[in-house]
């Protein structure tokens, strides 16, 4: 091995091993989950939705080969999906299936054959608040008004091209 190639590899190495100096924080006076002079406050992840081309394959996959804990298929017409909760502890994931000719998911499978993240889901402490607020933020939502959501509680989704190109739940917790 030439000299050079040596050198160059010892000093990388020796860079590699340096310690990383450690980033604080600095404090504020809020927390970082609240915005300034606002009535709402976001709360915790709720859960990641995956649409997936064979709900019976992926819950089985979850339950099976990864030990979750899996529910049944749950039909939810009026959201044009079946949903399979796959809880994960600290949060969940949705498993979602079409349903129905007007689903928003045969969309989503036609583009993604073999499925993906759809959506995520965070808890927000005043969804009505946060909706005026969002709304004065100018970020739209997919729906004129809130809906009763897959867990009974009301929901509204945020348009992905407003949210860094992911489609956001929210979901009064």
């Amino acid at each position: 091995m030439n000299s050079f190639l040596l050198g160059t590899l010892k000093g990388l190495f020796s860079r590699l091993q340096a310690p990383i100096p450690t980033l604080r924080a600095s404090s504020t006076s809020q927390p970082l989950d609240q915005v300034a002079g606002s009535l709402w406050n976001l709360g915790r992840l709720n859960h990641v939705a995956i649409a997936v081309p064979d709900l019976e394959k992926a819950a089985a996959f979850y339950k099976n080969i990864l030990g979750a804990q899996v529910s049944e298929a749950v039909p939810l017409p009026e959201h044009g999906v079946s949903v399979v909760f796959v809880n994960l502890g600290n949060t969940k994931m949705e498993l979602l299936h079409p349903l129905g000719r007007d689903s928003p998911i045969a969309g989503f499978l036609q583009k993604n054959k073999a499925g993906g993240m759809h959506h995520i889901c965070i808890e927000v402490d005043n969804i009505n608040a946060a909706v005026m607020d969002l709304k004065t933020k100018k970020i739209r939502s997919l729906s004129e008004e809130v809906k009763i959501g897959a867990h009974g509680k009301p929901v509204i989704f945020l348009h992905p091209k407003d949210c860094g190109g992911v489609l956001v739940e929210l979901e009064q917790a």
